[in-house]
């Protein structure tokens, strides 16, 4: 199994359907288990997906609208019952705190597991994690709505024939790495001279929203792009009056954004046939797609 990947608990619009449930989506990134956007059914969806309250070391809520965050107050509840024993901060807006508040304490549980609020209150903000930067941006939505962007730190590939030229091997080729240089028979061999730049991997959530410029900061470069994609073109009018995207404005952001693999989902319960938004989105998009269904698994690509 991949060590970065996303598990997709739940693809459905507002109203969910016999096939979709309601939002949810868990980034598993090395040590990191990141749920976004938990829905009601949440946690049975986690069930299903073979995911565990103790893989869960944060929680992202982009907005307070019902099929985003309605699954909370049972998630928090089940944290404290499986007694999850290390912090799980919550990332939501700051503008929403009433809201968080009364589904933080929705009803009357043993409250025993450390959850910390930790909202996000302007456009750009960063949250210095384990796996990288999480970074926040305002999207266009009638209600306070964010976005949000994982970078991972960069690194450096090391190149094996380089390593076999200077004859750098076993050990030595950890203590390098860790060094920045390696002391080998009277000469300094630097780690640039063995290796190359190798970029973090980048993973981008956009839920509802208009089309707007902090859309494509988001998706900029990523990896992996989850994007909402609402509604089809026949209903751009529609989706520009309610703050959401079609299909076709998914794929070009992917593509002007330079995204390598994109995973499209919250789709309305209107269109019966999923295959349409994949149809749409490959107008503007010829690279990696994916239309997601419920309980699907997404590896993040490897670094080319």
């Amino acid at each position: 199994m991949s060590s970065r990947e996303l598990v997709v608990l739940g693809t459905a619009s507002q109203v969910p359907t016999r096939r979709r449930n309601h939002n949810g989506y868990l980034l598993r990134w090395d040590r990191e288990g990141i749920l976004f956007d938990p829905g009601e059914g949440t946690q049975r969806q986690m069930l299903l997906a073979g995911v565990s309250a103790t893989d869960l070391t944060r929680v992202c809520v982009t907005h307070f609208h019902g099929d985003h965050c309605l699954g909370l107050p049972g998630l928090i509840q089940r944290l404290s019952l499986d007694r999850v024993p290390h912090p799980v901060p919550v990332h939501f807006p700051a503008g929403g705190a009433r809201y968080y508040d009364r589904l933080r304490h929705a009803s009357s549980f043993h409250d025993v597991t450390d959850v910390r609020a930790e909202p996000v209150g302007f456009d750009g903000q960063r949250f210095e994690i384990g796996a990288g930067v999480l970074e926040a941006r305002r999207l266009r939505h009638p209600v306070e709505t964010y976005g949000y962007r994982l970078v991972a730190p960069d690194g450096r590939r090391m190149l094996r024939d380089r390593l076999e030229a200077y004859g750098i091997s076993g050990p030595a080729v950890g203590a390098l790495q860790r060094d920045g240089h390696l002391d080998l028979d009277g000469r300094r061999v630097p780690l640039a001279a063995v290796s190359e730049h190798r970029r973090g991997q980048r993973f981008a959530f956009v839920m509802d929203t208009g089309l707007c410029d902090n859309v494509f900061a988001l998706a900029e470069e990523a990896d992996l792009l989850v994007i909402e994609s609402t509604f089809l073109s026949e209903d751009a009018a529609l989706a520009a009056e309610v703050g959401h995207l079609t299909a076709a404005q998914a794929g070009r952001v992917a593509a002007e954004s330079r995204v390598r693999r994109l995973v499209l989902t919250h789709f309305s319960q209107r269109y019966p046939d999923p295959e349409r938004f994949a149809a749409e989105a490959r107008e503007r998009f010829d690279g990696d797609l994916v239309v997601a269904d419920d309980l699907t698994r997404v590896p993040v690509p490897p670094t080319a």
